[in-house]
């Protein structure tokens, strides 16, 4: 019977052409909606993460009270030691170690002398060690605006904002003047061999990249770490998965009386991102929720429409010899078939949408150029994310409600005498 309801259904295009159309383009709306949602809050809770918090990071309890001063002095001790238990004890993260510093660039002349000066905000990142992901996670090599990433300790990257500023050309070296882990003064000169923009509005303005090792030898931080950062190793940022794990590695791991003492904390302990996670994620679904709501209306009203105009027909079968029943079940079957098909359509054209704006993204920096608050880490380019859930989202409104619309509409045929539906055939 499937076969040959589908038959007809293929071969009777004024009967199937506009429902299947209608559902296509309505499940395709709804997979794109739902994966630019998702890659929008993600990307948000990404830029976040790579630039600041990761999705949890693990710090000393004193640096945590005085992050905002970079207090070096404070930071973890024993850094490779304490990474090698964390990836034992929660193997779906990956998690690198980070020194983050502040201090002047100096830029001498040819005669040694200083040309320009400014204040700087360097982040040593792990770079080199096999297997390491900073160089995916902050997308640098699609981020470079001219020269190669740093191959040496002593090499660097500037923002471009920093290095316009500045004026400084790649090849040349600027001398990086500050405080060591221990509070001595220090000096290191780091070669300048590219620049990057994060397109990140104000966040890069001031910022320098560099390998931890050639930090650490900076700043005499040898195996110490400002913060070790976690990353779910799919990308995708799990807060109540984040929370819970803040939770129990502090339960086991934190002593409050000993500042020295590791803690963890999720991204939502982090400036205001508490509140930006609980805003975002029920936005996301009122905004979900309603659209999905609009769009089964839809296909609902299409379905009963689509019954209705069908009496004629009913009438000729109920004529024939079919009984209510049957007639009753085949459309039911028939509002299924087309349902599946204009969903599976819609679902591959969505897909495709949602993954070219996963890798070409929605640019809108001129948007962004009057913000200058840095509290909040936001991209200038939103992003789609491809999810297991668009794979299935759209047939819930493709094809539940194309089957309650015409189950709607066939309660009528029980409810009719034959006599009305035959003359309904006759008009």
């Amino acid at each position: 019977m499937i076969k040959f309801l589908t038959k007809g259904i293929l071969r009777d295009r004024s009967r199937s052409l506009i429902p299947v159309l209608v559902v296509t383009l309505t499940v395709a709306m709804i997979v794109f909606f739902q994966g630019f949602l998702t890659g929008i809050l993600n990307s948000m809770f990404l830029d976040s993460a790579v630039v600041s918090t990761g999705h949890v990071k693990v710090t000393t309890r004193a640096y945590e009270e005085e992050s905002q001063l970079l207090p070096n002095d404070l930071a973890l001790l024993g850094s490779q030691q304490m990474m090698a238990e964390l990836s034992g004890q929660y193997a779906d993260h990956f998690w690198t170690p980070r020194i983050t510093f502040g201090g002047l660039l100096d830029v001498p002349d040819e005669q040694g002398e200083t040309r320009a000066q400014g204040p700087a905000v360097a982040f040593g990142l792990d770079l080199f060690s096999a297997g390491s992901r900073q160089i995916e996670i902050w997308e640098l090599e699609r981020r470079l605006v001219e020269g190669r990433l740093p191959a040496k300790p002593e090499e660097a990257l500037l923002s471009s904002k920093l290095a316009d500023r500045l004026g400084v050309r790649l090849g040349e070296s600027v001398t990086f003047i500050g405080s060591t882990m221990h509070g001595a003064f220090t000096t290191f000169n780091f070669s300048v061999t590219g620049t990057f923009n994060l397109k990140m509005g104000p966040v890069d303005k001031n910022m320098m990249l560099v390998d931890i090792s050639g930090a650490r030898l900076a700043l005499d931080m040898d195996d110490a770490a400002s913060e070790i950062l976690g990353y779910k190793n799919s990308l995708y940022y799990e807060d109540e998965e984040a929370v819970a794990m803040r939770t129990d590695y502090n339960l086991n791991h934190s002593d409050s009386t000993n500042i020295f003492s590791p803690t963890m904390l999720a991204l939502r302990d982090a400036n205001q991102m508490g509140m930006m996670v609980d805003f975002s994620m029920a936005a996301m679904a009122i905004m979900g929720a309603i659209f999905l709501i609009i769009v089964m209306i839809v296909l609902w009203n299409m379905g009963l429409m689509n019954g209705l105009r069908r009496y004629g027909e009913i009438g000729m079968r109920l004529a024939i010899g079919e009984s209510k029943g049957q007639v009753f079940r085949s459309m039911i079957v028939e509002s299924v078939i087309i349902g599946f098909i204009g969903t599976v359509i819609g679902t591959g054209i969505g897909l495709g949408l949602t993954y070219y704006m996963q890798e070409v993204g929605l640019d809108y920096s001129e948007a962004l150029e009057g913000l200058t608050s840095t509290n909040i880490i936001m991209s200038n380019v939103f992003y789609a994310q491809v999810t297991p859930e668009l794979f299935y989202i759209g047939f819930i409104p493709g094809v539940l409600a194309t089957v309650l619309g015409t189950m709607l509409a066939g309660r009528a045929i029980y409810k009719r005498e034959m006599a009305q539906l035959f003359k309904e055939l006759e008009t």
